[in-house]
């Protein structure tokens, strides 16, 4: 059973367990503080206020019914108590407490971080529909399987993380080349730097390099996505390279933007692939040999075996995918959300639009003097520095993003401007800012605005980052019902 233990990938395990387990303690961490006000008992959406009445579905929705802790009856303690949980079970893996122990222990820590976020994901509907939310799910039930310190890296996983990473890059690949011209004409960072989700501090500088390197930029990521993915299959080094290019290209993303874990996690993934004798010979450090691991027991391999089947098997459907021409992005074929489908921006937006909440305290909406809520996250004051945020996910300045892709007309949109009109102190925390702090406003309104980075020389002149002109009125002036 030689070919079942891969001894030289020590280093590999460390980052893929620790680096997983870091991911799910900001993913937890983001839960505890936002989880409650979105979707809680008194939040914006709170579907998961009641007992989640699954037996009263038909048979068949009953099957696809995903699971969560949360099936029969939901409460902002049940929520904390999870997350407090994971927390806790994270962070012992990030110090390495489970990987002293024998090779189930860290297996079940992961399946509970596993079980205990998908509670989470599946009770979250619209604030928790990302991709990054299914691929950390599947990233953490796979590296639990790497096993702990007294069995060497099963080969079958490491393989099986490397076939993630695939399916991550090349998917989001031919998501772009089936998208819009832009991917194709080599055109799409003209703009996407500037019309992102959530621009970071360095955003603005990438936007502003010649075109000549944005369509370099463009060309890069069709080889790092559309080639090279598949030497993640090679032998060492050939790996190790393929590899270091995907951890290049993703830290380059990473230092360009706030898109959550996302990118994070693909390095964390894309380690899967760097040897030990590699990693040695770049930074000396890293010990060449870790551990003087045993060879694997028959009750291990045939567990490690069992799962690894398990998601070959799964992953019929999303390598189906990749090949449809009606391509899914960030689809999962079953309800354990495993084996999954990825991708994002097969289209780029050309401009930035911006929802703007006002509020004012005026008597008379016609003649009021109307001022601003601040995000934490989203662009919103002209002069200030957008702020690093990954990979923290801020969920509602994210879903704010979303609206002038669709409608304003959102139903967590009017719930959001009445918990402002009633100046709700919970809702107010995730905001950077509160026009009037705890003082109730008289009216509120949405407006949306047209955005774009400043030059360097309107910079110069006017201090401002962006520089935006009015739209339109999209909501209000609105008050309470009873005033």
């Amino acid at each position: 059973m030689g070919w079942f233990d891969a001894p030289d990938y020590e280093f590999a395990r460390e980052v893929l367990q620790r680096g997983t387990a870091a991911i799910f303690l900001v993913a937890f961490l983001s839960s505890l503080g936002q989880f409650r006000v979105l979707v809680g008992e008194h939040g914006l959406i709170p579907r998961a206020a009641r007992p989640l009445r699954i037996r009263r579905l038909r048979a068949a929705s009953r099957r696809r019914a995903r699971p969560t802790l949360f099936r029969h009856w939901y409460s902002d303690r049940l929520l904390v108590a999870v997350c407090v949980a994971g927390v806790v079970l994270a962070a012992s893996v990030v110090v390495g407490i489970p990987q002293a122990g024998p090779p189930w222990v860290p297996l079940l820590v992961f399946l509970a971080l596993w079980l205990l976020y998908m509670s989470i994901v599946n009770a979250g509907g619209t604030f928790y529909g990302f991709g990054w939310e299914m691929l950390l799910l599947e990233a953490g039930f796979t590296v639990g399987f790497l096993g702990s310190h007294q069995v060497a890296p099963p080969t079958p996983v490491l393989l099986l993380v490397a076939w993630l990473v695939f399916r991550l890059e090349f998917g989001a690949g031919m998501i772009k080349m089936r998208g819009g011209s832009e991917w194709r004409d080599l055109t799409a960072l003209y703009y996407h730097h500037e019309t992102q989700p959530m621009p970071n501090p360095l955003s603005r500088q990438a936007h502003l390099l010649p075109k000549w390197m944005h369509r370099g930029e463009v060309l890069g990521n069709h080889v790092a996505q559309l080639v090279v993915p598949f030497f993640l299959f090679a032998p060492a080094p050939i790996a190790d390279v393929a590899a270091t290019i995907v951890i290049l290209t993703q830290l380059w993303l990473i230092i360009t933007g706030n898109f959550a874990w996302l990118n994070w996690l693909t390095v964390v993934l894309a380690f899967s692939r760097v040897s030990d004798p590699i990693a040695h010979a770049v930074v000396p450090v890293i010990p060449e040999r870790w551990t003087d691991a045993t060879t694997s027991p028959v009750w291990w391999i045939v567990v490690v075996g069992a799962a690894s089947a398990l998601l070959v098997v799964l992953s019929w459907w999303p390598l189906r995918n990749l090949f449809s021409r009606r391509q899914l992005m960030n689809a999962s074929f079953n309800r354990w959300q495993l084996a999954n489908a990825y991708g994002a921006f097969g289209t780029v937006t050309r401009e930035r639009i911006e929802v703007v909440i006002e509020a004012t305290l005026d008597e008379d909406p016609r003649e009021a003097t109307w001022q601003e809520y601040a995000f934490k996250g989203k662009p919103g004051d002209v002069r200030r520095i957008p702020r690093q945020w990954a990979p923290y996910h801020l969920r509602l300045d994210w879903l704010m993003w979303f609206l002038p892709l669709g409608s304003v007309h959102e139903d967590w949109l009017y719930a959001l401007l009445g918990k402002l009109l009633e100046a709700d102190a919970a809702t107010l925390r995730m905001l950077r800012r509160a026009p009037f702090g705890s003082v109730r406003p008289r009216f509120i309104r949405v407006r949306t605005y047209r955005y774009r980075f400043s030059t360097r020389a309107e910079l110069r002149s006017s201090g401002d980052r962006w520089v935006r002109e009015p739209v339109r009125v999209e909501i209000g002036p609105a008050a309470l019902r009873d005033e």
